[in-house]
């Protein structure tokens, strides 16, 4: 199979060339990179210009997740869609072989794969990464559930329905729903592995999660998250992941994450679901352009991973 790698970015030079070091290690060859820019001011485009990736920009106060890939998408030129998030790589050169194979089934409209946090991830984040994306692979799932951190779809039915332009994230959520009401499949892929680097500060977590809520909310109208929600929830994760920790011995070293990334996690989503209406533009700088595990035994697979 052949494919396009539509790559959204915004000051990723840290990030962005163990990706295409990455892709470039695939055995997969017949590879078209997009690189979408909202305008960086580091080396991001030069760095993708050195890997031969083709450039595609979109100015700062037009960014959208939903319209940056439309735009990447309508340049490419190949039958399926992989997308991937700039500050992700993946972790075998097998990662584009196994992300595609499910589409042999004409069926199937989406494909996504694991994520694992590096090193450096919290505890919390991590602990996240194990509950959505397990080490066993879904060809089918029910929900529409799906991440376009590390995915891939069919360019004749994005063709049909572009990406949901207007929402503040979870525009992958969004077309997956559509499709699975045009009768197509959504498969889950576990060999399909990336580590996805986010590094962020509690603010950085409270505005994912607020844009997320705000996005779920239009998404599905029904949907509510009240204070005792937040309560809840907050207290269970919390609970939850101290309990693991201290089975793991690792508490104390991850007691202070624990706490304000749940904190955070629940609030943003709290309030995103009370602000889910107008983006305004001091709500897209926030979300766009703002300022700078639980612990098992892995699934061990017999291919070498790529050596960065």
């Amino acid at each position: 199979m052949n494919c396009s790698i539509v790559i959204r970015a915004y000051n990723e030079e840290k990030h962005i060339g163990r990706l295409l070091h990455g892709i470039r290690h695939q055995t997969l060859k017949d590879v078209e990179v997009i690189l979408v820019d909202s305008g960086s001011r580091d080396s991001t485009v030069s760095v993708a210009e050195s890997y031969g990736a083709r450039i595609v920009t979109i100015p700062p106060e037009e960014f959208t997740f939903g319209r940056s890939l439309n735009l990447g998408i309508k340049e490419m030129t190949r039958k399926f869609v992989v997308i991937a998030s700039a500050h992700v790589y993946p972790v075998y050169p097998d990662w584009l072989e196994c992300l595609l194979r499910p589409f042999q089934d004409e069926k199937v409209a989406l494909t996504y794969g694991k994520q694992r946090g590096p090193e450096s991830a919290t505890y919390s984040e991590q602990q996240i990464y194990h509950q959505w994306y397990p080490d066993v692979s879904t060809p089918r799932q029910d929900t529409a559930f799906c991440n376009n951190a590390n995915a891939a779809i069919r360019k004749s039915l994005w063709e049909q329905n572009h990406y949901n332009e207007e929402l503040t994230g979870l525009e992958d959520l969004a077309w997956a729903k559509w499709a699975q009401g045009q009768g197509y499949s959504i498969a889950y892929v576990a060999d399909a592995e990336i580590i996805h680097v986010h590094n962020e500060s509690p603010r950085g977590v409270f505005n994912r999660y607020r844009r997320e809520a705000m996005a779920f909310k239009r998404i599905y109208p029904e949907a509510h998250f009240n204070l005792y929600d937040f309560t809840r929830l907050t207290l269970m994760n919390i609970l939850s992941d101290v309990w693991h920790a201290a089975r793991e011995r690792v508490l104390w070293r991850n007691f202070a994450s624990i706490f304000w990334f749940r904190l955070m996690q629940f609030y943003g989503t709290r309030m995103g679901y009370r602000e889910s209406g107008l983006l305004t533009p001091q709500l897209r700088d926030t979300f766009y352009y703002a300022r700078e595990r639980r612990k098992r035994e892995e699934n061990k697979r017999d291919v070498e991973p790529i050596q960065y």
